[in-house]
This record gives structure tokens, C-alpha cells and sequence, in this order.
């Protein structure tokens, strides 16, 4: 087993007196996507040994923990979220010594790590789902999955209308070893992911452990995919007519795949093992509910720690609708004393740095680059309004620099595989997942000496860390000062509650002990009064005695 960090002492946090806090309240957790952060043997795919080469970059951004998208053995049919071996390193990757030499060199940094579990589905490529279908109907093996009869006279229909989140039927129809079509499987993402069966005590009992290998290794934690999935309603029954695909629904929406009760058990059990080991080892839900108070529910006492606000990164650039989605967000963790989380982008989303540069309304995957000025500007201003919020923050790989999404790839590289099937999602993942730059110049812009796995834009090494690096007023120096800021400010943090504070329209202002956050949403200054001592800004700012000036899309801190 290799060396862990030692558990840091917890204390009363500042605006929950008496509450205790793990090192995971307050946290900022960087996500890694393997493929795209760094090279080191030059084949133009990411791997652990470049990574690890990188992590003093990460220790000097000042986060806390690093969370890596899935190593692990895979096909690649939808980038490693296959798995064919959970205890395995996929070769594009590297070797189990190389994750040891990663773990350990995180730990003598300070940094802790949390590796992603994808416990919904398996590759079928997994020897279990192998053997399943060599066995044919009747096969022991079969029940670790969702096998069914189709309907029909011939058994030609699916055994129900549920649909794949990546298009088209969520069952694919089998062949029988003498050649007749066979029973059928459920897979609610691509076909090469069959769902495994949770009422089956071997499956339970296979992740558990699959927890203990990788706690062995040393991690801190698992980001566990589809959280909300795992658990079916009795039966499989029909939806009828629904739009099905999409993970995040309404409030009324109760679907026979995801969110059901009996997820919590499974979650109970895996706190158990997690608790039985030293130094605060976490789980992270990757939960799609309707509501923030269901996605609470993922996170009481004897469950998982934290659960990604996915609310909050679906909400626009608007003062009234980032406070309300502040509000009860806060709102919903109060009562089962875990932290709330505060994301803007991830490796299924566009990059809020474009997002917030086209015109509110078109989701979370846009296809057009819109402003570029305008979006940098508000991304710059949205990071420290995250910041500046009670909880825990996750930075996606790259944001730091004020990457862009790639929106004009061309479509003969696309490998998004949802971009492949019709009526599906839409696809454009690769914009977000194109490697992130190092240097201004060379092969990939030291991304490494092999090329590009995607394509990088021209000006990519303009944004790139040699560029940005040292330089006053880059979106590096901003993350790294208000990284810094927050770790060293008394009333930032954790925490449950922010003081909303009077301000003009499409302004906040919040407080918190010590401290102010005013943010302008708008498209024109706005005078206010000055709170207290100016900390940090995400733009220029001109202080003027009692008042200022704030600009247009800028955030400001105050210390007070």
C-alpha cells in the first residue's frame, strides 16, 4: 500500500459554528481528463507518466486534490467510461506502477487524489459480459447484467421503450451460438456499456472490492459516474412517450432508471469501507436529479461526502438566477451537513469561457464560439464569484488559462461517440477535451513531442501556461491569487450560509465574515458604494473614495 496523507486537523468552520470540517468542505478539486493534460511518451495520447510530471504545476495553482477521469482498461468506445478491468491501467495510459508513482508523488506534494468509478455499466468487454454471452441463455452469468426476452411473436421488439441517453433503443438484441437472434441487454448509454444488475449480490460484492484495491493504492476518493443510475425499477416497466434522453429532467420527472431509493443502500454500504480507512476518504456523486434537494439525499451523514451542483452550472450569467440557484443550493445541504459544491465546466460540457460568450438559452453544449472577449471576461468574473462561495469548488483542466471551447473541428476527428448516433446527445464533447497548452510554441504546444490526439487551434499557444505564467492580469495569475486568497482569507471556505447584501439590479453583493463579493452581470458600469479594502478583481477596477466604479461582468473582492 502506498504512503497517505495524514487527516488534517478539523475545526469549526467561520458561518457554521460547532460544525466539524473534513478537508473536503472547503476543497478545490481539479478534474484531470487523462487523454488531454499531458504526454509523456510522445504518442500523442495523455498519459499517467505525463501527469505526474505536471503535478508541481497543480501543487503552485494551490488546489487541494486532483481528480483523474477514468485509466482504467477499456476499448475506448466512449473515452474509457468502458471498463473492461477496474484494476487494471489501460496501456494508452500507462501501468499500475505508473498510477503508485502517481499517487505517491501527489501525496509528497500535498495533493490528494480522487480516481473516477463507473459502477452503472461495464465494457463488454468485461470478462463477466464475455463469458455471458458465450454461455447463452441460462448462463449464471447473464443475471450480473439486465438480460430480457424481446417482445413480439419472434422476440424482434425490445423488452421495453427505454431509450439510450446516446440515442436510439437502450437494448441490443444478441445472437445465440447457432446463429438465431437471442435475448436481449440493456446498455443506457452505447451499446458497448451494458448496464449491470444491482440486485445481484455479486456485483455488490465486486465493487466493494474494487473500493478496497484502489483505497489500498493509496487514493483519496472516488468520483463515482452515474451515481443516480445502478438501481431499476422493479419490472423495467414502460416510460410511454417521454423525452427520455436527457440526464437532467424536471421536478415531476420519476424515470425507472435514475434517482430510484434503492441507490442509498449502495452508498451506505461504501461509507462503511470508506471510513474504515485513515485520512478522510471521500465519494464524489455524479448525480443528474431534478431537484437539488434529491441530489441531497446522496449526500447525507452515512452516504457519499459531496455531489456535483450541476444546477449551478446550468444557470446563466444572471443576477437574479445565480442567486436563487445559490439559495437553494445552500438551502439543500444545510439540512444534511455536507458541503455544496460549486462547478462551471467539466469534460461533458462546454467550456463556460464559451458559454457565457453566446446568448442565454442554448444549454450546456453550443456550437458557435460567439464572443470570445465578452465570454473570457464573464468567465474570469464567474470563477471568483464561485470562489468566493461556501463550499467546495471544482476547476476543469484548462479553464485556468481561459481555453476556449473548439468549436470548428472538423467532423472526420470527431470521437465523441455520442456525435455518431442520432437523437442522442449532442455530441460535441471534443470541443472541451482538445489537450491544453504548456508552451507557446512546438510539437502540440508541449502538450507532448507526439502531436495531438484533437487538433489544437493556432492561437492555442497564446493561451498557453509559458505564455500566461508571471504575467500581471493573465487568467493563470487570477486563479492562482484567488486560490491563494481563499485559502488564506478567514471567511472564505467552508461554510452554509452567505449575507445577500443591497444592490442595484443585475448586481450582487454577498458577505461573509470579513468579506465582500460584488459581482456586475451586467453590460454597463454600476457605481456603488466601496464595502471595505479591494482584494482582488477579475478586471480592471479604479477605486474612488466612498465609491467605485463597478465594470461591466466583473467581480470584485473586498476585505472588510
Amino acid at each position: 500500500m502506498t504512503q497517505h496523507l495524514a487527516a488534517p486537523s478539523t475545526g469549526p468552520s467561520d458561518d457554521a459554528p460547532g460544525q466539524p470540517t473534513g478537508w473536503w468542505q472547503d476543497a478545490v478539486i481539479y478534474q484531470v481528463y487523462p487523454r488531454s493534460f499531458a504526454d509523456g511518451d510522445g504518442d500523442g495520447m495523455g498519459d499517467l507518466a505525463g501527469i505526474t510530471a505536471r503535478l508541481p504545476y497543480l501543487r503552485d495553482l494551490g488546489v487541494d486534490a486532483v481528480w483523474l477521469s477514468p485509466f482504467y482498461a477499456s476499448p475506448q468506445a466512449d473515452a474509457g467510461y468502458d471498463v473492461a478491468d477496474y484494476r487494471a491501467i489501460d496501456p494508452m495510459f500507462g501501468t499500475l506502477l505508473d498510477a503508485d508513482a502517481l499517487i505517491r508523488e501527489a501525496h509528497d506534494l500535498g495533493l490528494r487524489i480522487i480516481v473516477d468509478l463507473v459502477p452503472n455499466h461495464s465494457s463488454d468487454q468485461h470478462e463477466w459480459f464475455k463469458r455471458a454471452l458465450a454461455d447463452g441463455p441460462g448462463s449464471a452469468l447473464r443475471d450480473r447484467y439486465h438480460f430480457r426476452p424481446g417482445k413480439g411473436a419472434d422476440g424482434e421488439l425490445p423488452p421495453n421503450d427505454w431509450e439510450s441517453v446516446f440515442g436510439g433503443p437502450a437494448w441490443t438484441r444478441t445472437t445465440d451460438a447457432d446463429g438465431t437472434p437471442g435475448d436481449w441487454y440493456l446498455h443506457l448509454f452505447a451499446p458497448e456499456q451494458p448496464d449491470f444488475n444491482w440486485e445481484h449480490p455479486a456485483v455488490s460484492d465486486e465493487f466493494r472490492s474494487i473500493l478496497r484495491f484502489w483505497l489500498d493504492m493509496g487514493v483519496d476518493g472516488f468520483r463515482v459516474d452515474v451515481a443516480h443510475g445502478l438501481v431499476k425499477a422493479e419490472g423495467l416497466p414502460d416510460l410511454g412517450a417521454h423525452d427520455q434522453v436527457k440526464l437532467l429532467g424536471s421536478a415531476d420527472d420519476v424515470l425507472p432508471f435514475f434517482d430510484q431509493d434503492g441507490v442509498h443502500e449502495i452508498y451506505r454500504s461504501w461509507r462503511t469501507i470508506l471510513d474504515e480507512y485513515p485520512g478522510d476518504r471521500i465519494a464524489v456523486a455524479e448525480a443528474w436529479t431534478p431537484t437539488v434537494e434529491r441530489t441531497a439525499n446522496y449526500v447525507r451523514p452515512d452516504e457519499m461526502h459531496q455531489a456535483f451542483n450541476f444546477q449551478y452550472l446550468s444557470t446563466a450569467w444572471d443576477a437574479a438566477e445565480l442567486r436563487a440557484v445559490i439559495d437553494s443550493s445552500l438551502g439543500a445541504m444545510r439540512p444534511v451537513g455536507a458541503p455544496t459544491t460549486w462547478v462551471l465546466s467539466n469534460h461533458d460540457v462546454t467550456r463556460h469561457t464559451t458559454r457565457f460568450a453566446n446568448p442565454p438559452g442554448l444549454g450546456t453544449q453550443i456550437r458557435t464560439p460567439g464572443d470570445g472577449e465578452l465570454g473570457l471576461r464573464r468567465a474570469r468574473a464567474a470563477t471568483l464569484l464561485m470562489l468566493a462561495l461556501p463550499g467546495s469548488a471544482y476547476v476543469y483542466q484548462g479553464e485556468e488559462l481561459g481555453l476556449p471551447d473548439v468549436t470548428d473541428l472538423p467532423d472526420e476527428v470527431r470521437q465523441d461517440p455520442s456525435y455518431f448516433r442520432a437523437e442522442g446527445q449532442d455530441g460535441f464533447r471534443d470541443g472541451c477535451r482538445v489537450p491544453i497548452p504548456w508552451t507557446r510554441e512546438g510539437s502540440s504546444y508541449g502538450f507532448g513531442s507526439g502531436g495531438s490526439w484533437l487538433p489544437q487551434p493556432d492561437s492555442w499557444g497564446t493561451y498557453s501556461v509559458e505564455a500566461q505564467a508571471g504575467t500581471e492580469g493573465s487568467t493563470l495569475e487570477l486563479y492562482r491569487a484567488a486560490i491563494a486568497a481563499r485559502r488564506e482569507h478567514p471567511g472564505l471556505g467552508a461554510g452554509t450560509d452567505v449575507e445577500w447584501l443591497d444592490a442595484p439590479e443585475g448586481v450582487l453583493a454577498l458577505g461573509r465574515p470579513g468579506f465582500v463579493c460584488t459581482v456586475n452581470t451586467t453590460g454597463t458600469p454600476v457605481r456603488i458604494p466601496a464595502p471595505g479594502t479591494l482584494l482582488l478583481a477579475s478586471g480592471p477596477v479604479t477605486e474612488d473614495g466612498a465609491t467605485f466604479e463597478l465594470p461591466a461582468d466583473t467581480t470584485v473582492w473586498w476585505t472588510v
